[in-house]
């Protein structure tokens, strides 16, 4: 553990400097190729700087942070583009935070109703973190029991795990950014649970802010390239199939980090088939043109039923492979133990009592 607390901090000063490194190049070259062969080794560092870790926490949370949005967010501010681009330019103490965090800087404009909280708001807001949290407690203990029933239910568990802990772990940088840096964290889940449909689950719900990113850096690029082959109303189905292949790919890498096993691909896997299945859905209301929809009660049942059951298929078998709950475990047994005696032990210790 100690080899991989010296790695996090190795991988960060580099990611740091890196950074800088392109907010002070932007100031002498231009937006456009230039500029974009400037930043593209640094885009190839910020791919490879994770793999240096193998740990759940710090290994997968940097891949994320540095391979994925700090290296698409750099690619678009290389055309002057995406949240880093800014007229006049950005601090540096902003930069690099923007860079490497889904955050956007406070809007002090008290007309805008998007950043207002009545204390109606905040008490619900509370009272339903509150609750998450108290299920995320009760999943950890009932892994404890996981033996005792089918393999299936545990892995509805995981993906319940999964939600709850990102959407709480990202609850509490959004207050300490508020409070530290006057800057808020884009918004990164909706309630996917009421999807009503795949468009509306991973366009308006679910992990907001990749999509935020996405956008931008693959899908308009990819749709603008085949409009004039295709014409507008059909360039979007290539779009979007590019944009679920990098996903895909930004996927594999993440769980690659903290596995370090051959990948076979199902998590790509996984996001071609949404992305071809959100093309015919998109297909469909084209050719409907609106006018015929499915019930509240039978499209969000559907909805939720088919992203969890492709789920079981593609997507949690190299989950489980990696052996990640099990490292989630005793990386934080071994983070609370140095916690507790000042000292780090190996996360590989077996004395996990979930597991």
């Amino acid at each position: 553990m100690e080899g991989e607390v010296n790695n996090f901090a190795m991988v960060w000063i580099i990611a740091l400097a890196s950074l800088c490194y392109c907010h002070t190049i932007a100031k002498f070259i231009p937006k456009g190729t230039t500029r974009f062969l400037t930043i593209l080794p640094i885009s190839i560092l910020f791919t490879l700087l994770p793999l240096n870790l193998t740990t759940m926490h710090l290994g997968a949370t940097s891949c994320f942070f540095v391979a994925w949005l700090a290296n698409f967010k750099i690619l678009l501010f290389a055309f002057d583009k995406g949240p880093l681009a800014s007229n006049p330019p950005l601090p540096l103490s902003l930069f690099i935070p923007l860079a490497c965090l889904p955050i956007r800087i406070h809007d002090h404009d008290h007309s805008n109703e998007e950043f207002k909280e009545t204390p109606r708001k905040q008490n619900q807001s509370s009272l339903n973190y509150g609750m998450k949290i108290l299920v995320l407690g009760f999943l950890v203990k009932f892994y404890g029991y996981k033996e005792l029933f089918h393999a299936n239910f545990i892995l509805l568990l995981y993906s319940i795990h999964m939600y709850l802990g990102l959407e709480l772990l990202l609850a509490m940088f959004a207050n300490l950014a508020r409070l530290l840096m006057q800057v808020e964290l884009e918004p990164q889940f909706n309630e996917p649970y009421l999807a009503t449909s795949l468009q509306d689950f991973w366009g308006k719900r679910w992990n907001l802010m990749v999509s935020n990113i996405l956008k931008p850096a693959v899908f308009e690029p990819t749709r603008s390239i085949f409009t004039g082959l295709f014409g507008r109303k059909w360039a979007a189905f290539p779009g979007v199939l590019a944009t679920f292949f990098v996903s895909g790919l930004m996927h594999e890498l993440v769980f690659y980090t903290y596995g370090r096993q051959k990948t076979r691909w199902e998590v790509l896997y996984f996001f071609l088939l949404h992305g071809v299945s959100l093309c015919v859905e998109i297909g469909l209301k084209k050719a409907v043109n609106g006018k015929f929809r499915l019930p509240l009660t039978l499209s969000r049942p559907l909805t939720i039923m088919y992203v969890v059951v492709t789920s079981f298929w593609l997507f949690f078998p190299p989950f489980l492979r990696g052996n990640a709950d099990v490292k989630t475990c005793r990386e934080f047994l071994a983070f609370v133990e140095f916690v507790c005696s000042g000292r780090l032990v190996s996360p590989n210790s077996k004395s996990c009592p979930y597991l």
